[in-house]
């Protein structure tokens, strides 16, 4: 039997188990296997050891019936995982001893990871963050998103512009990805709309002559620091019905025979196409719309499964949406109710309003999401007649709340009439959802008294201030181990999962010895990243001189921009 890492293996145990890893997925013996070998063999055995926790984890669920939280996001930037993963199932010692032994640095495995490119900033860390926190916590809970072929640009700067070229992160496969060929969903566009009567005279709709597209899962598992819990990512790669037209192909015409397939596949090709073009335009309302509806058909499918009716389905799911790019799962989940599984308008929208809650990450009234009436009518438009129901409701409680006030109306209408007629997503989610938060105290507070002023009056407690914050794991003991040292000496091991105890800080913190060490830290850390500079970009840089870092590309709205011309101007000064 080929070893595997326990809770309690010993280095030699664990390195028996990576060469005759390197074997099975090299086909290399340990004197041929290069660095990349090793890491892949390395990050199996750790993904080995995690899904073990994760089907502990799926058994524990079922036998205390427990309630799942569901994170729905376009985006999920978690970084790479090799480290993190290793640190948080306290493994990290062992492994190293473990390579240490047979010749090779840790620090070089690292380096053969790429990062999974499925995010893009602030809004897929926040993601990554909260599924970190939960899992630690010991909370049941799966994040869903897109499987992108192409994420995180690569930037260049050509003749001082720059250049953003596609990241293929998939390129040399992906060790920690679960493929899951048997769970499929079928996800629909277009089409028409069919009215006809049950046999209790209820009237119903079908949506029929639709365009399909099938939304294959892949898993990826997600650990918690020092917790038994491992829960996961599934993300959602599209493929077309039929792959192939054989009968194009033997005429000749040989784009056409692939045509269904490039189109379908186009949904998961790219985060966040460009939507400049009418087409780019379209595409990412699709790839929105796809995700969810293939989110939403695999909750609702699993929890009929655990507990055979969906009348409990507030009582053992929480739905979450990260932004308002989820928001189609408002009415995508009424329409499954209804037109799937025969509730009524006003059981559905109990059900779905007890379900969903949402995150709040754009104030600019520029940047907040709409999308065209006609668009809708034309790809969605099942979803439109929903959401134009939903708006009706609304607008009638508006009106017994606020009969004086008629401005009101246009206000907080789902359907904006400035311009082309479009749907305000942002609205749509606050009315849907029975908890809405900013990223911060001080958003909330801006939503409460300025751009959802309105709402906030019409529904008191339904925005609230929730601080998630960073996962100090990652961003303090992962990337500045010594700080991280130099806070357990002083406070004791624990603070990881506890952050409050940084305040024990307090008296250190005025400590000459303590202030000194604190220096020392920082100087080294300078001194590496002057090193890096030097190696990548042959250019010397003073480790004493302040370091003001940017790593994101130049966004022309966003406060980067302005950090790097006020860079500019105080050079400019200085000269």
């Amino acid at each position: 039997m080929p070893e595997h890492l326990t809770a309690d293996s010993d280095p030699e145990s664990v390195r028996r188990a990576l060469v005759d890893q390197v074997v099975r997925v090299a086909g290399k013996d340990q004197v041929a296997a290069t660095n990349r070998d090793w890491f892949v063999a390395l990050a199996s055995l750790v993904r080995g050891y995690m899904a073990e926790h994760w089907l502990r984890t799926r058994h524990r669920l079922l036998e205390e019936d427990a309630k799942v939280v569901y994170y729905l996001s376009v985006e999920f930037l978690l970084g790479r995982s090799l480290r993190n993963d290793m640190m948080n199932l306290g493994l990290l010692d062992v492994c190293r001893e473990a390579l240490t032994s047979l010749g090779i640095d840790l620090d070089e495995i690292y380096g053969c990871e790429i990062e999974a490119a499925l995010g893009n900033g602030g809004l897929g860390r926040l993601a990554a963050c909260m599924l970190d926190s939960l899992t630690t916590q010991g909370y049941p809970a799966q994040g869903y998103g897109i499987r992108y072929d192409y994420g995180m640009f690569r930037q260049h700067i050509h003749d001082g512009w720059q250049v953003e070229q596609p990241e293929n992160w998939l390129r040399v496969g992906n060790p920690w990805e679960i493929p899951r060929p048997e769970v499929k969903h079928q996800v629909r566009f277009g089409g028409r709309i069919v009215k006809y009567k049950d046999r209790s005279g209820t009237v119903r709709s079908h949506w029929a002559d639709t365009d399909e597209v099938v939304a294959m899962a892949y898993d990826l598992l997600v650990s918690g620091h020092g917790s038994d819990t491992v829960n996961s990512v599934r993300l959602w790669s599209a493929n077309p019905v039929e792959e192939f037209d054989l009968r194009h192909f033997h005429q000749g015409n040989y784009e056409e025979a692939i045509k269904e397939k490039n189109e379908s596949e186009n949904l998961s090709r790219v985060l966040y196409p460009d939507d400049s073009t009418i087409l780019g335009h379209q595409l990412r309302m699709k790839q929105e719309y796809f995700f969810i509806s293939a989110s939403l058909q695999d909750i609702l499918s699993r929890h009929e499964r655990a507990n055979g009716s969906l009348n409990s389905l507030p009582d053992k799911v929480a739905i979450h949406l990260n932004d308002t790019h989820p928001t189609f799962a408002i009415p995508e989940m009424m329409r499954l109710l209804m037109d799937v599984h025969g509730f009524d308008w006003e059981a559905a929208w109990n059900i779905t309003t007890r379900t969903f809650a949402y995150t709040n990450h754009a104030l600019l009234p520029e940047v907040l999401e709409t999308w065209p009436v006609a668009m809708l009518a034309e790809f969605l438009p099942r979803h439109l007649e929903i959401i134009y129901g939903i708006n009706d409701g609304f607008l009638r409680y508006v009106k017994l709340r606020e009969p004086d006030d008629t401005d009101l109306l246009n206000r907080v209408s789902l359907v904006g009439e400035e311009g082309e007629r479009h749907i305000r997503m942002a609205h749509l989610a606050i009315v849907g959802s029975h908890k809405v938060n900013g990223v911060s105290e001080l958003h909330a507070d801006i939503m409460r008294k300025t751009v959802f002023a309105d709402f906030d009056h019409l529904f008191p407690d339904r925005i609230l201030g929730r601080t998630n914050g960073i996962s100090p794991r990652r961003w303090l003991v992962q990337a500045n181990p010594g700080l991280a040292a130099l806070i357990t000496s002083h406070v004791g091991p624990g603070w990881e999962t506890r952050l409050e105890r940084i305040d024990e800080l307090g008296p250190p913190a005025d400590d000459p010895s303590f202030q000194e060490e604190f220096r020392a830290i920082k100087r080294a850390n300078k001194e590496r990243l002057a090193d890096l500079i030097a190696h990548h970009l042959k250019v010397e840089v003073n480790p004493a001189s302040m370091f003001d870092m940017h790593i994101k590309r130049i966004h022309e709205y966003k406060r980067q921009l302005l950090n790097i011309l006020y860079v500019v101007a105080r050079y400019n000064r200085i000269r």
